[in-house]
Formats: C-alpha cells, structure tokens, sequence
C-alpha cells in the first residue's frame, strides 16, 4: 500500500485553462475606418473638471468677472472656462481652437455641441476690459485659498521668488519697446513680471507689462499685490529677487509687509569703492575667494542695511559680444564681485545657499512661457493680451493645485517635487478614453493597460471628496503638508 501510495502519479485538475490572447498584428494592410464615435485623447481633462466643480470655479468667475458684453453661442463661464482648458491641453493660440472643436471630453465639459469658431474667441477675448486681468488674479487668490484648505496645505512659512522676463515681439503689438532683450537685440518685446512659491510652484501675482525696465513705484504695487495674495495662514515671509528690483521702493515694500529678503545689489561706483575699502577674509564655505560684510546705506535709501560679498579672483578670458553681460556679476580690473543687501541675521553662506535656490524661478518662467503659452499674445491690442496672459497663468497653476491634490500621504514641503506641465500631459492628460452613454447617464472608460491608473483612482478619489464645511473647505487628505 505506501508503495503504491508513492509510484503512482496524482490526478490532475482537468479544468479549462485561462485563454491566452494573441497579439495583435498590425500591418500595411491593416484595414481602418472612421466610424468610431465618442473617443477622446484627453481623458485626463476629468479631474481637472471634477476639481473646478467641487471648489466652485463657476460661482467665482460669475461674480468676480464684470463682462457687459452678451454672448450668445455660450454664457461667459464657459468662455473662459473653454480657454483655459484649451491652454492646459495645450492649444496656447487662438487659431488652435479649430483642432478640438468637436473634442467629446472638451465640449462635454462645456455642455456644447461644438466650439465656436476663432473669430467668436477673439471678439470676446477684445471685448474685455483691462481690468479683467486683476480680477482674474482675484480669482486666482480665492482658488488658492480653497486648494490648500482642501488639500490640507498649512505652510506658515514661505518664500516667494520675483523676477522678470523678456517676450519678443514679430508683430505690431501695442506697449512693445526696445529695451533689455539679450537673445534678440534690437527687437521690441513686453516684460512681464511674476511672482512665485518656492514650495508649491504656484504663481502667486504678476502683470503683463511693456518693454521698459519696471520703475521703483512698479516694483513695491507688484510686492504689495503679491503678499495680499498669500493665504490666511502663512505667517513668514522670505523673498529673493535679482538686480532688477535692487531699489529702495522694492527694499520699502518688503519691509512694509514684514519679510525678510535677499536681493542682488547693482554695481555702482560708490559700492565698488565701498568694496575695495572693506576687510576681506578667506571663505572656506562658499566657492569664492573671499568674503566680508558691511553695513552701508546707498544714495537714496531711508537707512543702512546689511550687504554680503563674495570675491572670485578674476581669470583673463577672450571677450564675447554675442554673450550678454551678467548683470549679478560685476568685474573690477583684479576680481570679480557678488554682492546682497539683506535684513536677515543669518551666516553669509547659508544667505548665498538661499539665494542659490532662486534659480527654480528660471525654470517656471520657462515652464509658464513654453507649455502654457504666456509668450502666444494673441492680439496687437495691450489690454487684450494683458487678460490672456493671466489666463494663460490660470491654466499653469492647475497643474499645481492638481499636484497637491495628488501627492503622497507625509510629504513635506522640502521634499514636494514638482511635475512639469509637460510631464503632466504625457502622464495624467493624453489617456485615451471612451465616453459612454447609457440609460441617461454618461461615463468614461479608460484603457486597463493605463500605467498611472491607480494615481488616476486616487487623484479621482481626492477630488470628488472635496466639500465645503464652516467658513472653507474640508481637508481631503491625512496629512498636512508643511
């Protein structure tokens, strides 16, 4: 029997097997059609739409914005609504609108059969007056607002990031100047200048402006507008910016909303005299040769401040006149100079480290200019291309908002890193999808092959348990990130 019990083979299970499917074989002769009806390559506009519904994105364009014109083939809302979409997928020109006319996923959250056609988006867009843009930056206040209530937001300590940059003009446009324009010398262009978070990437305030530098009064309304903007919850303040914003208005304005800045000081003969006169020490710490510090109150200026230098000894090189001059950097016959006014107390290389990090602004001025589109002005009128660009704005910082709603449970502010909107279409945008419609009701269907399906389900998840309660929003996630 035990002998039995071994030799002999066990019995196996005769179920039918799972099927294996075959490949598909795709070829020349592969026959197509184009009779399928209903399919989207911009499944990822869904919680996009999801996000705006539940923070009320509607009710404040209705009330804020004040558009006398009366539009016939959509209400106002859906006006801006099918814009800022269309700058998000990526459509930043109006002659684009013709591409995603009859886009199901578009036009299904617009409630519209179609798109209108360009002419109808240009009108409306030079119906507009310019103080629409301010208020559009209103809305943008409130929005932040509700986002980091909803996603649990709670930074009491933030640094802001100004700088300006440089459009090109080709055409005729109204405001263009011949001014500081290192890539295309001689050209007229606008220069816009934008604040933003360090920690979120979100543009917190900024202006379409014309080609000449900014004027002091210019620079401390800009400050002014951006720290009224922050949320109810930050308490301090830090701020970076370059030369450009080295005066006394700029210096007044931060002081006037507590905050403690780092700015890059202008060359000067005083200063440079200054700087010979001071007594230098080696600065193990930093890249340069030396370093000192001195109190000094420049031409102008209603008191001293603390200023940093570092001193980098001076290496001959062949001139370049196709390279622009580095406006941080001024040179002396024996070194070259880096200096900061500052009122904070902190050692002067961890001042030069924070100052370092406001780099990451170059590469969202970058961002906002070659993926939203802020550069596509859209007509030769001022006002008109003042409101797109703050649309243009709108559409970049919901690919912040949705970041925030969609990070990791425990994420801190120093470890938050941000997907570009150009990694975000190709992740999280371009799904290719189905929408259904079945017994009165409608729906999406997503490939199961999706790689992001389980961030897609979370993110969904989020969003929709986005609610109001008290005097704001409900947090959606555990954690706070701070």
């Amino acid at each position: 029997m035990n002998r039995k019990q071994h030799i002999d083979k066990k019995s196996v299970n005769q179920g039918a097997e799972a099927a294996i499917r075959d490949a598909n074989k795709i070829g020349a002769s592969t026959p197509f059609n184009f009779e399928a009806t209903n399919l989207t390559a911009y499944g990822g506009l869904l919680p996009v739409a999801t996000m705006l519904e539940r923070l009320g994105f509607q009710q404040l364009i209705e009330e804020t914005l004040t558009v006398k014109r009366i539009t016939r083939v959509m209400p106002m809302y859906q006006f801006v609504l099918a814009i800022v979409l269309a700058v998000y997928v990526g459509f930043s020109r109006l002659n684009h609108m013709r591409f995603p006319e009859r886009e199901p996923m578009l036009t299904g959250i617009l409630k519209v059969v179609k798109l209108p056609p360009q002419c109808t988006f240009w009108r409306f867009l030079a119906s507009l007056r310019v103080q629409i843009a301010g208020q559009i930056l209103r809305v943008q206040r409130r929005m932040r607002q509700r986002v980091w209530e909803s996603a649990r937001v709670e930074l009491s300590v933030v640094t802001l990031d100004t700088d300006t940059t440089v459009h090109t003009l080709f055409g005729h446009q109204m405001g263009g100047r011949r001014s500081y324009n290192p890539k295309n010398r001689g050209r007229k262009s606008y220069q816009p200048i934008l604040t933003f978070l360090a920690e979120t990437r979100e543009y917190v305030a900024g202006e379409l402006r014309n080609g000449d530098r900014p004027s002091g009064r210019q620079i401390a309304r800009h400050l002014d507008e951006v720290c009224a903007s922050l949320p109810d919850q930050v308490k301090t303040i830090h701020a970076r910016a370059d030369s450009g914003f080295y005066c006394w208005d700029a210096v007044e304005a931060y002081e006037r909303n507590r905050c403690q800045f780092v700015i890059s000081a202008r060359k000067t003969s005083q200063l440079v005299e200054r700087l010979k006169a001071v007594e230098w020490k080696r600065s193990p710490k930093t890249d340069a040769a030396g370093q000192c510090e001195f109190r000094y109150q420049p031409d102008g200026w209603g008191k001293e401040y603390r200023f940093l230098a570092l001193r980098y000894i001076r290496k001959p090189k062949a001139a370049d006149e196709k390279k622009p001059e580095q406006y941080q950097l001024f040179d002396t016959p024996e070194y070259s100079y880096r200096v900061f006014v500052t009122n904070m107390n902190d050692a002067v290389e961890l001042l030069v480290w924070f100052y370092g990090q406001r780099g990451s602004a170059e590469n969202l001025i970058k961002e906002a200019k070659n993926d939203a589109g802020v550069a596509a002005h859209p007509s030769g009128r001022f006002e008109t291309n003042c409101n797109y660009f703050q649309l243009a704005m709108l559409a970049y910082n919901l690919n912040c908002w949705l970041m925030l709603f969609n990070r990791e449970e425990g994420t801190r502010s120093e470890t938050l890193r941000h997907t570009t909107l150009q990694t975000a279409r190709l992740r999280f945008l371009f799904l290719a999808a189905k929408i259904w419609r079945h017994a009165g009701r409608v729906g999406v269907s997503y490939s199961d092959h999706y790689e992001e399906k389980n961030l897609l389900q979370r993110l969904m998840d989020r969003v929709r348990s986005i609610a109001p309660g008290g005097d704001g929003f409900l947090p959606v996630l555990k954690t706070a990130l701070t």
